[in-house]
């Protein structure tokens, strides 16, 4: 067990550190580790589960922790955090970024002891049966969730107004945007789905381009351009939400993101905001603490589905990985990934204050505009290099269309069709024929 508690350990703290770099996702990452761990199983020598699956768990939980401290004070979110952006910004611009970062680690640390306490002991009985009853119906529970994420994209501005066009045109500024982002998303998802112009070798990254352009590059290129100056922040550690707040944000969080991790293809983000709408959060306290759940609820209690005796589900990238190397068989490696999982959750956390106190005095040290002229850079160089040069074109695709939700202010999710509309074609059988239809059969 000294093994799992210093790979959990070690995984946590690295991926904690990696977390506070705008844009890099931890899967990326942990790609490499995989293709080592590969190499070294070709060579005869495999890596012990012992090390590889509690490093990998830890990461994991590190970055689902530690990647609250960019989408906060850098603005450069994945899709699990964008829901944290808007609300987030309001703190900082207000000085109490700090904050921000600590009500929504809150979420997450509540989702923890949720996944410990609750789901580790019930999970063996309920979720094989869940799973049973859910297989037949997933393809329609994913269309609705699309169905409602684009028809709840309604007009921002909420007043009555005299009757015209101008109205008209105003009331679908967003909506049409959003339906714009989706379609325009979506097909790129079926052409990187069917026929993607990322060479062979590196199709285990297939979609990594398209991530890192309509997420990341997005906000980078918005903060380079933008004049806005952030403000000094506070320097009391402030905690400006009580128990119940915690608890409120925490249990909705966690319903959200346990539905994503349940649900194929849908993300922490699109359970993030069914957990909004489902519970009615209003307060930005409460839904801070929220996101924080569902995201690490998402990642993390997508990962342990793998671990599950008898059923192994592959939900996310992590276990998709993880299940090339390894092969769970019983309840010795599912309680040692729960107790990998509590260590890193640990680690992680105590490790949170100490990170955003330093990404703080970096931008004031630096500047908000050279901290994400270099993660651009960065971003494109490991594009290039884990995809190629077609990848900068999948890359380029992606920037410009999830460019348009941030001119026009629509929700960013709506760039999610990437995966969304063509997995849910592919779901109710009708995704060979759309492709076809596209030309790309």
């Amino acid at each position: 067990m000294l093994l799992v508690a210093l790979s959990a350990t070690l995984g946590a703290a690295l991926a904690a550190v990696l977390a506070c770099i705008p844009g890099l996702h931890i899967y990326n990452v942990m790609a490499f580790i995989v293709l080592a761990a590969h190499a070294q199983a070709a060579a005869g020598a495999p890596f012990p589960i012992e090390v590889l699956m509690p490093l990998m768990i830890g990461m994991t939980v590190g970055w689902s922790l530690g990647g609250t401290i960019p989408s906060i004070l850098l603005a450069a979110p994945d899709e699990s955090a964008l829901y944290t952006v808007l609300p987030g910004q309001k703190f900082l611009m207000a000085g109490r970024g700090r904050e921000a970062v600590m009500l929504t680690s809150a979420g997450g640390l509540v989702a923890l002891f949720i996944l410990m306490l609750v789901f580790a002991p019930l999970a063996p009985r309920l979720v094989p049966f869940a799973e049973t009853v859910m297989r037949p119906h997933v393809h329609w529970v994913v269309w609705a969730v699309i169905c409602f994420m684009l028809m709840s994209e309604w007009p921002k501005g909420g007043r009555l107004s005299l009757g015209g066009w101008g109205t008209f045109l105003d009331g679908w500024k967003t909506t049409g945007s959003g339906l714009l982002t989706f379609l325009l998303s979506g097909l790129l998802g079926f052409v990187l789905v069917y026929r993607s112009p990322v060479a062979p070798e590196y199709a285990f990254q297939n979609l990594m381009p398209a991530f890192v352009g309509l997420f990341t590059l997005p906000w980078l290129l918005l903060n380079l351009v933008s004049a806005v100056e952030i403000p000094a922040q506070q320097e009391g550690e402030k905690f400006g939400a009580g128990w119940r707040e915690v608890l409120q944000g925490g249990y909705a969080g966690t319903v959200g993101g346990g539905f994503a991790a349940f649900i194929p293809v849908v993300t922490g983000g699109i359970g993030g905001m069914l957990a909004g709408h489902a519970t009615a959060l209003r307060d930005d306290r409460v839904f801070l603490v929220s996101q924080g759940a569902s995201r690490l609820t998402y990642f993390v209690g997508g990962l342990l589905l793998f671990f599950i005796p008898g059923i192994g589900l592959t939900r996310g990238g992590a276990a998709w990985m993880l299940s090339g190397l390894c092969s769970p068989h019983g309840y010795y490696e599912y309680f040692m990934a729960f107790a990998a999982v509590g260590l890193a959750g640990g680690t992680a956390f105590l490790m949170l204050g100490p990170l955003t106190r330093g990404t703080l005095w970096l931008m004031q040290r630096c500047g908000y505009r050279p901290i994400s002229a270099v993660t651009l850079g960065v971003c494109v160089a490991l594009v290039l290099y884990m995809t190629g040069f077609m990848g900068l074109i999948v890359l380029a695709v992606a920037t410009g269309i999830g460019l348009l939700p941030v001119l026009l202010g629509s929700r960013r999710m709506n760039c999610l069709g990437v995966i969304l509309l063509p997995m849910a074609c592919n779901m109710s059988g009708s995704g060979p024929a759309v492709a076809k239809w596209l030309g790309l059969l």
